[in-house]
């Protein structure tokens, strides 16, 4: 139980440090990030905040996911739902100021693609399954054999197409963020020498099959005692 509690605390704190970290890139006001620009295309024509805009690509990605082959567990269910709710939060709560210079703008794109790089270390390192879209860049990274920032660039331009097509705001930052996002991540998984694709994940499927598993036992020896 103290492993799994100390499990969800990183599990949170890591959510924590993604919502900060688009938090970071949209007060930039540099043009919001290539995924940010799809939430907020999302947000504009469906009338919901950039956190709930957030939580619906989630699901979306998340069931191309499954369809990738790539297993479900708790923390993705989690991520698809908390950093939207986190984001909402501290948007709400005017945690992150808002940049009122050039300088200032790259300033905080930096620090936000850093948060997101320590962000991710934190909860996928949990092995408890994946965030929505890095989910997805695992996936295709296990499939081609290319690098994490070459993924990661593919994905952020393709959000960044739709998301424009929805009538998204882009602007020079969500150029840096496009190209510079995959890279930064790259560079603090290198940092902390940490590798996705060797950690060891419990998916949701694990603990049904598991539940299963117990039932089935139960079963039997409620049998044998009756013969007995």
């Amino acid at each position: 139980m103290k492993d799994i509690f100390l499990k969800l605390i990183r599990l949170l704190i890591g959510f924590i440090f993604c919502a900060l970290a688009i938090a970071f890139m949209i007060n930039a006001n540099l043009g919001l990030s290539p995924w940010d620009v799809l939430h907020q295309g999302i947000s504009d024509n469906l009338g919901i905040t950039m956190g709930t805009a957030t939580i619906v690509v989630g699901l979306v990605v998340v069931i191309i996911d499954v369809v990738l082959g790539e297993n479900v567990g708790w923390g993705t269910v989690l991520n698809m739902l908390l950093v939207g709710i986190f984001l909402d939060l501290i948007i709400f709560a005017n945690i992150v100021p808002k940049a009122s210079s050039f300088v200032g703008g790259v300033l905080m794109l930096l620090i936000g693609m850093i948060l997101m790089g320590i962000g991710m270390v934190l909860y996928i390192g949990t092995g408890l399954g994946s965030g929505p879209r890095d989910g997805m860049m695992i996936a295709f990274q296990k499939r081609t054999g290319k690098s994490v920032k070459s993924i990661r660039a593919i994905m952020e331009l393709a959000a960044l197409f739709v998301g424009y097509l929805l009538g998204g705001t882009a602007g020079i930052g969500t150029v840096i963020t496009a190209v510079g996002l995959g890279y930064f991540i790259q560079i603090v998984f290198k940092l902390l020498n940490f590798k996705s694709e060797e950690v060891k994940h419990r998916f949701i499927i694990n603990d049904i099959n598991y539940l299963k598993a117990c039932l089935n036992k139960n079963i039997d020896t409620e049998i044998n005692d009756t013969n007995l």
